[in-house]
């Protein structure tokens, strides 16, 4: 089972980061079969082989990613369009 962790500060509005945050679970649920769903200011996301957390509190967006032995093989660019996403839209 493969995991990583990103972590990204933002000093924007609160509202604002949500608002990016849904829009990188649409993204996500769009083009990789996922299914998102939110609990407080936190983002659930799964799939056939991927468990993952999006939250942002205190001034800090973290996401969280497990995917099992067959979709770890997406590991890096999974890893790479999320950071892509965080530099993009989180500031």
């Amino acid at each position: 089972m493969a995991s990583f962790r990103l972590t990204k500060p933002y000093t924007m509005a609160k509202d604002d980061v949500r608002a990016a945050a849904q829009r990188l679970a649409g993204r996500l649920e769009q083009q990789h079969a996922v299914h998102a769903h939110w609990e407080g200011d936190s983002v659930r996301i799964k799939g056939s082989g991927i468990d993952a957390k999006l939250s942002f509190h205190d001034n800090l967006v973290d996401i969280s990613v497990h995917m099992g032995l067959i979709a770890s093989a997406f590991q890096r660019p999974l890893k790479a369009e999320i950071q892509r996403y965080l530099d993009e839209m989180i500031s």
